[in-house]
C-alpha cells in the first residue's frame, strides 16, 4: 500500500508512503486517494481530512513513466492525461475541510495536490515547486487557476514562468500557507486545527466550504449575500445554534 490512513477521533490523516518514488503519483496511488475520499465522505464519524507525505517528500508529482507515455507515441489522449488529475481533483470536490501537511517538496502535480486542499501548513523543509515549463509541459489539472487565486497574478507568474521554487516559510509571506511548524510537530499542529472544523456539523461544514469556494465568482455582492442567507436560515433550522 503507497497510502496510509489513520484515524484521530474525528480526523482522518491519509499519509502518500512511496520513498522509492518521492510519494510520486502512481496510477495505483490515484486510485487509492480517490476511493479513500469517497470512503471518508461516506463515514459519518469523519468530520476532516490531513493530507502529508512520508519523508522526504510531501508528492514529487506525476509518475515520470506516466508523462513518458503520453508525451511519446502519439498517445496525447486528454482523457489519458486527465487520469493523473483524478487524485488531486477528488480533493478539491471533496465536502470535507481538508488540510495539506506539506513536510517537503510538492512538485507538478503534487503542488496541485496541496493547492487542492483547503488550507496548507508546511515545515521549514516544505518546497514548492511549478516546474512544468521547466520540463518542456504546459501546466495542467488546474494548477494556473488555483495558484493564482492562492497566490496572486505575479507570485504565481513568478513560480510558472520563471520557474521560482519557495520554501515553507516564504509560502507563508507570500499567503500560499497558513502557517510553517517544525517539522516532527507538523502533522499534529494539522490535526489541531481540522479538528476544530471537524466537531462542527458535517453538513454545515460542508455548506460554508460551499460558500468560500463561491464567493469570488458570486455576479454582485448581493447575488452572494442572498446564498448566504438562505444557508443561514437552513441552519437555523437544523437547530445548530449554541447560545
Amino acid at each position: 500500500m503507497t497510502l496510509h490512513i489513520e484515524r484521530r477521533d474525528r480526523v482522518a490523516i491519509l499519509t502518500l508512503d512511496d520513498a522509492e518514488r518521492r510519494n510520486a503519483l502512481t496510477d495505483p496511488l490515484v486510485a487509492d486517494i480517490v476511493a479513500s475520499m469517497g470512503a471518508l465522505e461516506a463515514d459519518d464519524s469523519v468530520g476532516a481530512v490531513v493530507i502529508t507525505g512520508a519523508p522526504p517528500a510531501f508528492c514529487a508529482g506525476a509518475d515520470l513513466a506516466n508523462l513518458t507515455s503520453l508525451s511519446s507515441g502519439g498517445n496525447q489522449d486528454p482523457e489519458g492525461v486527465r487520469e493523473i488529475y483524478e487524485g488531486f481533483l477528488r480533493v478539491h470536490s471533496s465536502s470535507l475541510p481538508t488540510i495539506a501537511a506539506v513536510n517537503g517538496p510538492a512538485v507538478g502535480a503534487g503542488f496541485n495536490l496541496a493547492l487542492a486542499c483547503d488550507l496548507r501548513l508546511v515545515s521549514p523543509r516544505a518546497r514548492f515547486d511549478s516546474r512544468f515549463v521547466q520540463i518542456g509541459l504546459h501546466p495542467g489539472g488546474g494548477h494556473t487557476w488555483l495558484l493564482e487565486r492562492a497566490v496572486g497574478p505575479q507570485a504565481a507568474a513568478a513560480m510558472v514562468l520563471f520557474g521560482e521554487r519557495i520554501d515553507g516559510e516564504t509560502a507563508v509571506t507570500r499567503g500560499l500557507a497558513w502557517a510553517c511548524v517544525a517539522e516532527d510537530g507538523l502533522v499534529d499542529a494539522a490535526v489541531a486545527l481540522a479538528d476544530r472544523a471537524a466537531r462542527a456539523p458535517v453538513d454545515l461544514v460542508a455548506a460554508a466550504k460551499a460558500s468560500l469556494r463561491e464567493a469570488p465568482f458570486a455576479e454582485t455582492f448581493e447575488h452572494h449575500l442572498r446564498a448566504e442567507l438562505d444557508r443561514q436560515v437552513w441552519s437555523f433550522r437544523q437547530g445548530y445554534l449554541k447560545i
